[in-house]
Formats: C-alpha cells, sequence, structure tokens
C-alpha cells in the first residue's frame, strides 16, 4: 500500500506549471530520487510531500499517522545552540507537553483535563521514551550531545540536522541535496546509513555516484509532468534520449498534420463553401495543442576564455611545509605542475585542501621549504560560498560591471545575450543577485568567472546545486581547457571524468600524487585519513581564498570504558554476524541488479514476484542482524 500517492496534482507559480495533473506513489523500501533541470519543481515537489505547499488542484493522500522527517538543504543560522537542542526541535510537541505534563502532575492541585489533554498528544507520538530516542539518535549517528552547532564543519552539521529528522522515527524521510557541504568519506557514511533505513526516502541530488549507490528508482520532473524509471543514472540518460526522440516524431507528425489543415482553410471560395464543420472544429483543437506544448528548456552554452599561455611550468614546490598555531597542515610537498595539468584535491573537509592552494598561488608563505610560481599565469577562482556575489548588484550588473556590452573572445556581446547563454531570462537579468536560487547563483558565478580571459582555473565545490545537465556541460567545458585545473571537489564522478592527476591528503601533513581520478586513487591504495574533524576553530575570511578550518589539539579526551564480558554463546553471535550481514549485503546486490535490467517485468509474474520477495526476506534479515549488532554493542558497554 503507498505511503503517499498524488492523484492529478498540480502547482505553478504566476504563469508557470510546476507540477501538470501528475500521478505518483511511494512505498515502504523505496528511495527515489528526484531530477531534473534547476527551476523544474524538484524542491517544491518535496514541499507538497511534506505539507508546507498545498497544490492547485489534485488530492495528496498520505496513510494515517503517517511521519515525515525533512532534511532541508540550507543549514541552520544558529549557531549558539548545542547538538541535542537541535535534535529535540524534531520532536518539540512531544518535549513541550512532557514537560508541562511533569509540572502540572507535582503541583498541589493538578488540572487533570489539561493532564488527560497532554497525556493523548504524548501517547499519540510515543512521547514517553522520548528522552531514549534523542540518545539512540546521538550515539548512532556518533553526535556529542553538549557540542555547540558552531563549532561543528558543515558535514557535521548537516548529521545533526539528519538526527533532527530521525528522531520522530519517519516512514518518509526527505532529503534536499543531501551531499552538500559533505566531503567523500562522510557521503559514503550516508550512502550506507540510507540504505539501511527501513521507511521510504525520496531525495534531490545531483551526485550521480550518490543517486546510483542510494537509489531504487529515479523520478524526473520535465516540463510539469513525472518520468519514472527503475535503474542507474546513465541507464536512463539513454532511456530519456530515446523518449525525448519519439517525442520528436510525434511532434513532427502533429505539426505536419497541422500545417495541411491550414492550408486546406485558406484555400478558395468553392472550397470555403463546401467545408466540413467537424473538420475546421478539429483544426481549431490542433491549434489550441500546439499553443499548449511545452518545449523544453535550452542547455547552458557557455565557454571558458582562454587566455594567453602561461608559462609551461606552471607552480613548482621542493619540501614544502605550511601550518598554523604550531600544527602542520601540509608537510614536505613537492611538485611540478605544469600548463595543461588538471589536478583534483581529496580529503575531508578542514584538513587544508585551500591552504595549499593559497600557498601555491603565493598568498601563504611557506614555513620551509620552497614554492615557485610560473610566468603570465590570469587566475579564475570559483569560489563554492560565494563570497563574491555582491547581493545589492543586478544579475546583469554583477558580470559586466554596468556596461551594456561585453568582450567575449575577441568578440562583442550584449551582456543579455551572454547570460542567456548562463539561462537567465532578460527579465531575469534585471532582478538583484538576492533572489536567485542556489543553482542560479551557481551559474551566475561562473558567467563572470567565464567572462575573463584566465589561463588557470582555480574551482572549490563547484557542482553544488547544478543540475546534471549542466554538469556534464561543465565536465566538457573543463576538458577542452587549454590551461591548468586546479579542482576541489568531493564529486566522485565529477572527478573521475575530469582530471588528470589527484593530490590526495591523507593525514599527518601528507599530500600524495596519485595519476588518474577518484577511482584509481582507490585502486592504486589511497587511504582516506582515519580522522572527524568537527571542530573549525579557524577565523572566518570575508573573500577571496580562504584558509580552510584547522583541527586545534583542544578536542575532548574521550576516555574508553573497559567492556563487559559477554556469553560464550552471545560473543559466537556477535562474531559472527559480520560475515552474515556480508553474505546477505552481497545477495541483496545480486537480486536488486537483476530487478534493474530491462528486461526484468517482461518475465513470468511468477519469476518476477519470486525475486523480489527474496529481495524483501534478504532486506529484513539485514536489517535484524544490524538491529541485533546494535543490542550487542549496548550490552557490552
Amino acid at each position: 500500500m503507498p505511503l503517499i500517492s498524488f492523484q492529478d496534482v498540480s502547482i505553478a507559480f504566476g504563469q508557470h506549471d510546476l507540477l501538470k495533473e501528475v500521478n505518483w506513489n511511494i512505498e515502504r523500501g523505496q528511495r527515489v530520487c528526484v531530477i531534473g533541470r534547476n527551476g523544474a519543481g524538484k524542491s517544491t515537489m518535496l514541499k507538497i510531500v511534506e505539507g508546507e505547499h498545498l497544490p492547485d488542484s489534485g488530492v495528496v493522500r498520505k496513510e494515517a499517522s503517517l511521519k515525515i522527517g525533512y532534511l532541508q538543504q540550507d543549514l541552520p543560522d544558529r549557531m549558539d545552540v548545542t547538538v541535542e537542542s537541535v535534535i529535540s526541535e524534531g520532536v518539540h510537541e512531544v518535549v513541550s507537553a512532557l514537560a508541562e505534563y511533569n509540572e502540572i502532575s507535582i503541583s498541589a492541585d493538578p488540572d487533570m483535563d489539561k493532564l488527560t489533554e497532554l497525556q493523548n498528544i504524548i501517547e499519540a507520538q510515543d512521547g514517553w521514551d522520548v528522552d531514549n530516542r534523542i540518545k539512540q539518535i546521538l550515539q548512532r549517528l556518533e553526535l556529542n550531545a553538549e557540542d555547540s552547532m558552531g563549532d561543528l564543519s558543515g558535514g557535521w552539521r548537516r548529521r545533526v540536522l539528519l538526527g533532527k529528522a530521525l528522531v520522530q522515527s519517519p516512514d518518509v524521510l526527505l532529503l534536499d541535496e543531501p551531499t552538500n557541504h559533505l566531503d567523500i568519506e562522510m557521503v559514503n557514511w550516508l550512502e550506507e546509513f540510507l540504505k539501511s533505513f527501513k521507511g521510504a526516502v525520496l531525495f534531490i541530488s545531483h551526485d550521480r555516484a550518490f543517486v546510483d549507490a542510494v537509489a531504487t528508482d529515479l523520478l524526473e520532473i520535465d516540463r510539469g509532468k513525472f518520468l519514472t524509471f527503475k535503474g542507474k543514472y546513465e541507464q536512463f540518460v539513454e532511456y530519456k534520449e530515446k523518449c525525448l526522440a519519439d517525442e520528436e516524431m510525434q511532434w513532427a507528425h502533429f505539426d505536419k498534420k497541422l500545417a495541411d489543415e491550414e492550408v486546406w482553410i485558406r484555400q478558395g471560395i468553392k472550397a470555403r463553401r463546401t467545408r466540413n464543420e467537424g473538420r475546421v472544429r478539429a483544426l481549431e483543437s490542433l491549434r489550441n495543442q500546439r499553443s499548449q506544448r511545452l518545449t523544453r528548456q535550452g542547455s547552458v552554452n557557455f565557454d571558458v576564455q582562454n587566455g594567453q599561455s602561461s608559462g609551461k611550468v606552471v607552480f613548482e614546490s621542493k619540501n614544502a611545509s605550511v601550518g598554523f598555531d604550531g600544527q602542520t597542515i601540509v608537510k614536505d610537498f613537492s611538485c611540478l605542475v605544469r600548463r595543461g595539468d588538471k589536478i583534483g584535491f581529496i580529503g575531508p573537509n578542514g584538513i587544508g585542501k585551500t591552504t595549499l592552494i593559497k600557498m601555491l598561488l603565493g598568498q601563504l608563505e611557506p614555513t620551509s621549504g620552497s614554492v615557485k610560481t610560473g610566468t603570465t599565469l590570469q587566475v579564475g577562482y570559483f569560489d563554492q560560498q560565494r563570497m563574491a556575489l555582491d547581493m545589492s548588484k543586478t544579475v546583469q550588473d554583477f558580470v559586466s560591471e554596468g556596461s551594456d556590452f561585453i568582450d567575449i573572445n575577441g568578440r562583442r556581446r550584449h551582456i543579455i545575450s551572454y547570460l542567456e547563454d548562463f539561462l537567465f531570462s532578460p527579465e531575469r537579468c534585471r532582478q538583484p543577485v538576492s533572489v536567485l536560487s542556489g543553482g542560479e547563483a551557481n551559474r551566475l558565478v561562473l558567467a563572470k568567472l567565464f567572462s575573463r580571459p584566465v589561463n588557470l582555473l582555480v574551482m572549490d565545490e563547484p557542482t553544488n546545486d547544478l543540475d546534471m545537465d549542466t554538469l556534464e556541460l561543465l565536465e566538457t567545458l573543463l576538458l577542452n581547457f587549454d590551461g591548468t585545473l586546479l579542482l576541489v571537489s568531493h564529486d566522485r564522478t565529477f572527478l573521475d571524468n575530469v582530471v588528470t592527476d589527484v593530490w590526495a591528503f591523507e593525514g599527518e601533513g601528507a599530500v600524495n600524487h596519485y595519476v588518474g581520478g577518484f577511482n584509481d586513487w582507490k585502486r592504486q591504495g589511497g587511504v582516506w585519513p582515519n580522522v572527524f574533524n568537527k571542530k573549525t576553530n579557524a577565523p572566518k575570511q570575508s573573500s577571496g581564498l580562504k584558509v580552510e578550518p584547522v583541527t586545534t589539539s583542544n578536542e575532548k579526551i574521550v576516555t574508553t570504558k573497559p567492556k563487559k564480558k559477554l556469553s560464550y554463546q552471545v560473543q559466537r553471535e556477535f562474531d559472527e554476524l559480520p560475515d552474515k550481514m556480508a553474505g546477505l549485503e552481497s545477495q541483496i546486490a545480486e537480486l536488486t541488479k537483476q530487478t534493474c535490467q530491462p528486461d526484468f517485468y517482461a518475465q513470468s509474474a511468477d519469476l518476477s514476484a519470486s525475486v523480489l520477495a527474496q529481495l524483501t526476506q534478504a532486506q529484513e534479515a539485514l536489517d535484524a542482524s544490524l538491529e541485533r549488532w546494535v543490542e550487542i554493542e549496548e550490552l557490552m558497554s
């Protein structure tokens, strides 16, 4: 039975239809990734599911007593609160009811009617054990209740927000761009967590590796309609291309029929005198259908202005080191970067990737060793925080500095024509930067960046908020770029498709060089440092290249309690659980692979049902094993 279903749901903003009479449902165990162009209506759909937006027409049906957890895209502004207080906000109603219930119950003359009312609220949300649920979430997500949000990195703050969504034990989990601000290790952790989640997951993501790892289904929003698909993203792209080709053929046939009818209606007096009124009405219907046809939004069309060639050697360092407050960030780093190299930076947030870039560019002196910068460098810098954006300017003035024209590769272009390549309409060009969405803001930064000649691109997380079509175009652009690229990214597919070399930060100041992309780094034995950089005590920078936060040495010392001894039988069960879970995961992976085959549902219904039943049974067994693992670990603590 569906947990949520859409029945002829429509919603529009102004004259723009985001959803138009769509039908869809989600069931327990499904993990559905919502994809589509920026502005297609993905976040609006999540807000309809969550209840923040109501559709203009149609019905959204939800299972009785359905609980929905929502992980928002933006990080919280308040930094002066504890982790526990943020997670408690997920069950604020029941926490408040419990506090009021306890206060009234110990009074000299308790209001019994009020106590009954509060008791009903608490029991309706299983609230008597809410304190235990909060503690379990803290333990499950490896969070410290007393930590301040201001002391956590972006990735750890996102984990806290996930705890806020999970503490109410949701049946459906909504995630809007969950991998933003997360490094690769934390993305891997989130993948495994979501795959073990028992309810349904509905999420928006443009991280193709994450989508392939997590999603059981894809749901594309295109021109107000839904297109569903089971399988990997690359398979969907092939399927979508076929759908678009079929659509073009249908439109061509339709347009020919319309043109023939238009010729007929314009024939001479004799033809008009004897014309068939039914055919006239049919022509009017064709014209109406043509006027309502929605064409696909054009693709982004941008290019880098290649500056004059830099020197053959762009950077050269010999045993260079840099650090702060007695802590070494980069140690004995040597490199030779030549013109045309495309280098990806891999490592946890806060480990020093941007610090190394500053040292190479000469903005930060090494504490030992030497760094030489090449000649005639023209640097273009993409800042993931978009600190360069001037919110007081209009879109066109931000790029052109108030001029109506701009020189692009030696050709004079009107600024609005140039911005249309980045999918900004003339009306949008005249609006202030402050009204832009995340995806639009990223496209605007790219428009500004590519309006100047460059031969060295430094890009810090350029993929956040960009839709998949734009990502693929950006990949092509960077591959064809003649200059040098320094790319900081946690998008594994983007790294694999763009860079020729990887510099991996592998702990204790070591930065090691590997040929190839992210998966090449893994195959060559690359090691992710065994640290979680929670603290971010480095001062904030106002603009430009920023020193990444440095983990200070005043971390809390955690003392490990001696573990309790288990009985022989329980200890044996505990020792066997890892192999059992690994076997179940392999079985689930194999069965899932079968269900993703294009002809899976073409076979007999009995065979399909048998495989699906085996998949459900294996998933339930894995969930039970994971719960048992947690139970035994609690016995040992």
